[in-house]
């Protein structure tokens, strides 16, 4: 579920990062796409980590 969210707002945080630069449509894109890998990442380790902590 984490990993899920973290995607979704690495998506929206890398598209508006791109807008207030001036980027395009291409742009918006590859910032969301790179962004929200990087934050699914992150997502992910923080997934792993809570779970072995928790459990």
């Amino acid at each position: 579920m984490l990993v899920i969210i973290e995607l979704v707002v690495g998506a929206l945080f890398g598209a508006w990062r791109a807008k207030s630069r001036g980027g395009k449509r291409a742009d918006v894109l590859q910032y969301a796409a790179v962004h929200a890998m990087l934050f699914g990442i992150a997502g992910l380790f923080a997934t792993l980590f809570l779970h072995r902590i928790l459990v």
